[in-house]
């Protein structure tokens, strides 16, 4: 590889190879041709983009050490300035700084090595060159030393120009930013390919033990990635990318994505996953399209529709914006509305998952008290940084945004009969901020609103975002479908059902033990006085256990009064409770009509 290694690379270059793979560690050498005489600073992000937490990524820095190139080298001493910058002295001519990054988070977010696999996010282990940030960058993959990981090959949606046939050797990243938008993965895969109208997809798969139905994916996910380019580009059907990577990491227990300009990093359950000649929950299978669809419907309305808040991003700090709802909530309308489009799944079925979202709002008493423009600019401190009181105190952007998108399609379908909906809107978002990629300012919605539907929908739009948006109000949803295609009807539940949210608490089982992980506002067991971390004896004398608990709760009815025995740090407490209808949030069911 130091062949690779030569004055005609870009002035700042990054050597990675998986180099402890037992102990977890990445080595990375990062090569600063021309640093800043007066001293070069070097930084750590602080966090990733597309997932609104403080992360502090230098924390998994071992070691730091920095040489000079020209005769004769010397060791050089980096001041450290704060937890994720550090500075080389002034010196002259080109430098080298070696880290040790330790490397064991399995999520999308990071990055993970062990005997199996590596992957990593460029924001987990490469520092940056401040000052230089605008650079092209060089990226140099070398192999793991370990000839247990000799076959493992490298799949990333990074520009390579010279690699061997694994995958391994040299890439090339415009900036930075390029460079972080590129997640990297290594070792033995799975891989379906598709093309969409010239552009060349492909999903690589890690972690399944049995054979992967390779063709089964393709076919479904050709249609999904179809019906998405042609939502937002209906007359050229081009993406605005020549090649997209799925990179998936199957596992026993697992699940989220995050995306990227021309790929996405996605984990999931094993059996999510079709395999040949194993029992598919297609229930499951649907919910990794839905995923898919979410992280494709991105590299538009995120990687390239962006708040102006990002326009760049500052990887030191948090980047506030209350726009959250329309990236994140609309991305979260049409990941599913994708599957049903490109008929992966039928209406009854697409009716149920926005009913089970409407419902899931509804049970969340945070809905009350914060609104959705709130939601997105606290993502940092309350959505990202949940605690047990999260449900009282917060409403999901990706929920209830995905409600509020709804009800501006029905709102748009209305006041234009059918003629326009909030496809036109999203095509009209892409040309004036996706094409140029000139960034959404906080109210840049209302002129593109304005734009498309002229100035008759204005005081609807006002209204709307006035209550919905900025205010807390729930969105009658009930309303506004049309009763000649779908009807709204309450849901029916089972006593059982009813009992369980009157008590209104979530929990978990502990060592057979029912523990309480939320006390819901307005609950039965909340005005009782339990709380977060109680552990569950006894309802009238009757043993509370995991296998028991559908059964205690059983004996119960409604306006009944019961005695609840608990535990709370190893002391015993007993409290009086009841249950009243009116505690119960209104569950609503969608069907279509004949």
């Amino acid at each position: 590889m130091n062949a690779i290694l030569t004055s005609d690379l870009p002035a700042v270059q990054y050597t990675i190879w998986p180099g402890d793979l037992h102990g977890h560690r990445f080595y990375v050498k990062l090569r600063i041709e021309n640093p800043n005489p007066s001293g070069q600073m070097l930084q750590m992000p602080a966090w990733i983009p597309g997932s609104y937490l403080i992360r502090d990524f230098s924390k998994q820095i071992e070691s730091l050490e920095a040489y000079t190139l020209s005769e004769p080298h010397q060791k050089l001493t980096l001041d450290r300035i704060n937890n994720d910058q550090w500075c080389l002295p002034k010196i002259a001519g080109p430098v080298e700084v070696l880290a040790t990054v330790y490397a064991f988070d399995s999520s999308v977010r990071a990055a993970f090595l062990d005997s199996e696999r590596a992957f990593f996010n460029a924001s987990s282990l490469c520092l940056s060159v401040l000052g230089q940030e605008d650079l092209p960058c060089a990226l140099i993959l070398v192999p793991p030393g370990d000839a247990s990981a000799s076959h493992w090959t490298v799949e990333t949606g990074l520009r390579s120009v010279k690699v061997d046939t694994q995958g391994y050797g040299f890439y090339l990243a415009k900036d930075y930013a390029d460079l972080l938008d590129h997640p990297v993965a290594m070792g033995q895969f799975q891989i379906a390919h598709w093309n969409v109208n010239g552009a060349a997809h492909s999903m690589a798969i890690q972690g399944c033990i049995h054979e992967v139905d390779l063709k089964r994916l393709a076919v479904d996910l050709k249609a999904i990635c179809t019906c998405t380019i042609n939502l937002f580009e209906p007359k050229t059907k081009q993406a605005p990318f020549k090649n997209y990577l799925f990179l998936v990491n199957a596992v026993f227990s697992g699940y989220g994505g995050l995306e990227h300009r021309n790929s996405t990093a996605l984990l999931c359950h094993r059996d999510q996953i079709p395999q040949i000649n194993t029992a598919l929950d297609e229930t499951s299978y649907r919910e990794f399209l839905g995923l898919c669809s979410h992280e494709y419907f991105h590299a538009w309305l995120v990687k390239r529709i962006q708040p102006k808040a990002f326009q760049p991003y500052q990887l030191d700090r948090r980047n506030h914006t209350r726009l959250l709802w329309l990236f994140e909530g609309f991305t979260s309308y049409y990941d599913d509305l994708q599957l049903l489009r490109s008929q992966r799944i039928d209406l009854q079925t697409y009716l149920k998952l926005v009913a089970n979202n409407w419902n899931g709002i509804l049970r969340s008493p945070g809905r009350q008290k914060q609104s959705l423009a709130d939601s997105s600019y606290d993502a940092w401190t309350k959505y990202y940084q949940a605690d047990e009181n999260t449900p009282n105190a917060v409403v999901s952007y990706y929920g209830k945004g995905a409600l509020v998108a709804l009800g501006l399609d029905l709102k748009i379908r209305e006041f234009t009969l059918n003629h326009l909906s909030l496809d036109d809107l999203m095509r009209l978002i892409w040309q004036r901020h996706g094409v140029t990629l000139d960034g959404i300012a906080e109210d840049g919605l209302d002129a593109l609103i304005l734009a498309l539907l002229g100035s008759g929908f204005t005081k609807i739009w006002s209204g709307f975002k006035s209550r919905y948006i900025f205010g807390v109000e729930d969105l009658p949803i009930q309303k506004w479908l049309n009763p000649r295609f779908i009807s709204v009807k309450i849901k029916t539940q089972s006593a059982l059902e009813r009992i369980k949210l009157q008590l209104g608490i979530r929990h978990s089982e502990v060592n057979g033990w029912i523990k309480v992980t939320h006390v819901l506002d307005g609950g039965a067991l909340q005005a009782a006085g339990l709380a977060p971390g109680d552990l569950l004896a006894s309802i009238n004398g009757q043993r509370i256990t995991s296998n028991r608990w559908d059964k205690v709760l059983g004996s119960l009815t409604e306006g009944q009064f019961f005695v609840l025995s608990f535990y709370r740090d190893d002391l015993e407490h007993e409290c009086m409770a009841s249950l009243e209808k009116s505690q119960m949030p209104t569950q609503y069911e969608l069907v279509p009509t004949e």
